[in-house]
C-alpha cells in the first residue's frame, strides 16, 4: 500500500497525540489516582502505535507497543506513578519525537532504542513479580472466593472485571453515564476478522468509550481469537440504539447487551489458577436479572439489514498548508494597496459618483483583512504547552522544587511571531530556575516564602501589543555581583542607574555564573533573547527587586504584516511610525527643549523626556519647514521624542520586507506602498531608541 499521501497527515497527528501524552504524564504525576486521565494517555499511545505500524515504521511502533505495556500496568494497579517510572515515560516519549523528527525531515539514521525498551521492560516485569508475591500471600483467605468464583464463572456469559474496571463504571456512573456489558459474536463465514472488530470499535467508540474487551486490542490485530468479542462500554446512548448499530454491520451474527451491576455484594474477587499457580484479581459485576423481562437485552438473531447510515463525524475544521495561508495573505495586502491607490485617484480627480463604492469596497477589504488576520492567529498555548514538562526536568535536574503557573495560554499572536518567540521564551525559563529560584528551601522558608518556587509565565493582549511576561519568586538580580562581574570584564560602571546595571545581564557573552553546567554559565542566553525580540519588533524589560524576585516583560506586534502607522516628513522624505509605538504629538517649540548630559531633552507633564531629530539621526538633509512636531513614543519601559518635520495623517499600511540588500538598514523595518505609488520607509522605533 502506498503511504507517501498520509505522510503529512501522519506527522501532524503523531506530534499533536505526543505533546498530549507529554501533558496528560504530567498532570497524572501530580494526580496518580486519575483515572479518566489513565485512560487518555492510554487511548493516546495506542493511536500513536497503530498509525506508526499503518506506516511501517515497526521501531517506533515496537517503542511504543512497550510503552503501552508499562501503562496497563497503571490501568490494572500492578504499578504505581512514581517520578522515577514517569522520567521513563517521558524519555520514551523523546525518542519517538526524534523518530518523527526524522521522518519529517528525511534523516535515515536510527533513533537506538534498546536501552529504553530494556527500561520499560524492567519496569513491567518488576510490577509482575511485585503483583505475583502479593498474590500468593492473599492466596489462603481467597481459596472460598476462587472456588466460589469458578462455579459461578461456568454459568457467567459476560466478561469479567477487575476493582480498577469497577471504579471506572463507578466514576462514570456518577457523571450520568450508562454502562453496558456487551457480547457480539461474529458470522462463521467471516474473512478479516480483525478488520471487522476494529469496525465494530469504531462505531462503538463514537457512542462513548470502551474500558475493556476480550480478547484485547492486541490479539484483536493478530486474529488471535475466535468469532466472540465481549467488552464493556460507557455511553450516554441507549442500549437500544448501541444494539440497532451493532446489528446494523455486516458479519456480526448476534449481539446481547446487559446494564453492568456493581452492588456491594456482588463484588467480589477472583484468582484463576494455572499450571505456575499464578494468580490474578478479578471482579464478577454481572447478575442475571430475575422475573424482570429485559428491557434492553435483546435475543441473539441473524441480520441481514442494510447497513446504517449516519454515525458520520461534522468536520468543524480543516488542515490548510502554510504557504497557501501566506499567499492568501500576500493577495489581501496587495488589495489594501490597491484600495488604497483607487482612493487617492478618486480624491485627486474628484470623482464623488466612485465614493460610494470605494466605501463598500473598503469594508469589505477590512473585513476580509481582518478574517485572513484571525485566520494567521494562533494561541500562545502552542508555544506554552512545551514548558511544563522543561520545568518539570529542570526540577528534578537542578534539586529545586518549583512549579510553572500559566495564564492567559489563549492570547493570540501572528503565525510569524509564534514561530519565533520559543526560543527566547526557553532561555528566560531556564534562566529563571537556574539563577532566579534559590537553591534550598531552607533559604526561602527563612525568607517567609513557599517552599515551592514559583515560575510565572503570563500572557496578555494590550492594545496593539502582546505582552508575555517571566516571572520568578526567587532571589532578583543581585545589582552588586553584576556590577563586579561588568567591571571584571572592562565595562564602566560610573555613572549608570541601578536599572542599567541591571540591563547589562543582555551584553553578549554576560553571566554570573562562576560554574559552566548544561544549563547556563556560558555567556549566551539573554543577548540571543534580546537580539530575537528585537528583530522581531518587540522590546525587552527586566524588573527586579533583590529577593522578591525578577520579572522579564517582552511585548510584540500582534501581527507583523497590516499595520495602522502614522505618516511623517524627515526633510523630503515620506516615512512611516506604528500607532502601536505613539503615545501622543505635540508642537515643537524651541524653549521645550533643554540640555541634560549633553543630550536634548524635553520636559513634558513634569517628565524629562530624550528627544531624538530624525533628520539627523538618519543622515537626510533638513529643509525649513514652518512647522515641526514631536512624535512621543513609548517602547517598554522608555519614553522619547521624535521631532518630525511634518504629519501627513494615519494610514493603513502593509508591511513588506526589504531583501537582502537592504538588510544592513536597521532603523527600518521594512517599506509599503502609498496610494500614489510612492514607496516609503517604515522605522524601527525599538531599534532608535
Amino acid at each position: 500500500m502506498d503511504t507517501s499521501q498520509y505522510m503529512a497527515l501522519f506527522l501532524e497527528e503523531s506530534m499533536d497525540n505526543l505533546q498530549i501524552l507529554n501533558d496528560s504524564l504530567l498532570q497524572l504525576e501530580q494526580e496518580p489516582d486519575d483515572i479518566d486521565k489513565l485512560n487518555e494517555i492510554f487511548r493516546v499511545a495506542h493511536t500513536i502505535k497503530g498509525m506508526a505500524a499503518t506506516m511501517g515504521y515497526t521501531e517506533m511502533a515496537e517503542l511504543t507497543h512497550k510503552m503501552e505495556d508499562v501503562l496497563s500496568e497503571f490501568r490494572e494497579g500492578k504499578l504505581k506513578v512514581t517520578q522515577d517510572v514517569v522520567t521513563v515515560l517521558f524519555k520514551c516519549l523523546d525518542t519517538l519525537e526524534q523518530m518523527v523528527d526524522n521522518i519529517s525531515e528525511g534523516v535515515d539514521e536510527k533513533v537506538p532504542i534498546d536501552d529504553i525498551i530494556e527500561s520499560l521492560e524492567k519496569i513491567s516485569s518488576g510490577a509482575e513479580a511485585n503483583n505475583s508475591s502479593k498474590n500468593e500471600n492473599q492466596a489462603g483467605t481467597l481459596k472460598e472466593e476462587i472456588a466460589a468464583t469458578d462455579m459461578k464463572s461456568e454459568t457467567s456469559s459476560f466478561i469479567q472485571l477487575n476493582e480498577y474496571d469497577i471504579n471506572v463504571v463507578k466514576q462514570a456512573r456518577d457523571k450520568g453515564f450508562n454502562s453496558y456489558q456487551i457480547k457480539i459474536i461474529l458470522d462463521e463465514g467471516t474473512l478479516l476478522k480483525s478488520a471487522r472488530a476494529f469496525l465494530i470499535f469504531k462505531d462503538l467508540e463514537e457512542c462513548g468509550e470502551i474500558i475493556k474487551s476480550v480478547p484485547g486490542t492486541d490479539e484483536i490485530e493478530n486474529e488471535n481469537f475466535d468469532f466472540e468479542i465481549d467488552l464493556v462500554l460507557l455511553s450516554t446512548r441507549e442500549s437500544n440504539d448501541i444494539y440497532n448499530i451493532l446489528v446494523n454491520i455486516s458479519e456480526v451474527k448476534s449481539v446481547e447487551i446487559e446494564d453492568v451491576d456493581i452492588k456491594n455484594e456482588q463484588i467480589r474477587k477472583i484468582e484463576e489458577n494455572s499450571n505456575d499457580i499464578k494468580l490474578k484479581e478479578k471482579t464478577i459485576i454481572k447478575e442475571s436479572k430475575k422475573n424482570v423481562p429485559k428491557k434492553d437485552a435483546k435475543p441473539a438473531q441473524k441480520t441481514n439489514k442494510p447497513q446504517k447510515e449516519g454515525h458520520k463525524k461534522v468536520h468543524q475544521s480543516v488542515r490548510v498548508d502554510l504557504e497557501r495561508l501566506d499567499k492568501f495573505m500576500n493577495m489581501v495586502s496587495e488589495l489594501v494597496i490597491h484600495r488604497t491607490r483607487l482612493e487617492q485617484i478618486s480624491t485627486n480627480y474628484k470623482l464623488n459618483e466612485l465614493n460610494e463604492t470605494l466605501e463598500q469596497v473598503a469594508r469589505a477589504t477590512s473585513d476580509l483583512q481582518d478574517l485572513v488576520m484571525k485566520i494567521r492567529m494562533l494561541p500562545l498555548d502552542t508555544v506554552f504547552n512545551r514548558f511544563p514538562r522543561m520545568v518539570r526536568d529542570l526540577s528534578v535536574e537542578l534539586d529545586k522544587e518549583m512549579e510553572l503557573v500559566i495564564q492567559g495560554a489563549d492570547t493570540e499572536l501572528d503565525r510569524t511571531v509564534i514561530d519565533e518567540i520559543g526560543d527566547p521564551l526557553i532561555h528566560l525559563i531556564r534562566n529563571a530556575a537556574d539563577h532566579g529560584i534559590e537553591n534550598s528551601k531552607d533559604e526561602r522558608i527563612a525568607e517567609g516564602k513557599d517552599p515551592i518556587g514559583k515560575i510565572k509565565l503570563i500572557a496578555y493582549q494590550e492594545g496593539t501589543k502582546a505582552v508575555i511576561k517571566v516571572e520568578d519568586d526567587g532571589g532578583g538580580i543581585d545589582v552588586d555581583k553584576v556590577k563586579a562581574k561588568a567591571e571584571s570584564i572592562g565595562v564602566n560602571t560610573d555613572g549608570m542607574s541601578e536599572a542599567d546595571i541591571k540591563n547589562l545581564i543582555f551584553m553578549q557573552g554576560f553571566s554570573t555564573n562562576e560554574e559552566v553546567t548544561d544549563i547556563s554559565g556560558r555567556g549566551v542566553g539573554m543577548d540571543v533573547v534580546k537580539t530575537k525580540i528585537s528583530a522581531l519588533g518587540g522590546t525587552l524589560d527586566v524588573i527586579s527587586e533583590k529577593g522578591k524576585g525578577s520579572s522579564f516583560i517582552i511585548r510584540l506586534p500582534l501581527t507583523l504584516q497590516i499595520i495602522q502607522a502614522l505618516l511623517v516628513k524627515v526633510g523630503e522624505e515620506t516615512m512611516a511610525i506604528s500607532l502601536g509605538y505613539i503615545d501622543r504629538v505635540i508642537d515643537y517649540t524651541e524653549d521645550l527643549v533643554k540640555k541634560m548630559n549633553n543630550k536634548e531633552v524635553i520636559i513634558y507633564n513634569e517628565k524629562v523626556i530624550p528627544l531624538i531629530r530624525l533628520s539627523n539621526k538618519l543622515n537626510i538633509q533638513k529643509v525649513d519647514s514652518h512647522k515641526n512636531y514631536i512624535v512621543i513614543v513609548k517602547v517598554g519601559e522608555k519614553t522619547i521624542g521624535l521631532m518630525v518635520d511634518g504629519l501627513f495623517g494615519q494610514k493603513e499600511i502593509v508591511i513588506k520586507p526589504l531583501g537582502k540588500t537592504l538588510q544592513a538598514l536597521k532603523e527600518y523595518i521594512g517599506a509599503t506602498i502609498l496610494g500614489d505609488g510612492l514607496v516609503t520607509l517604515i522605522l524601527d522605533v525599538a531599534a532608535l531608541v
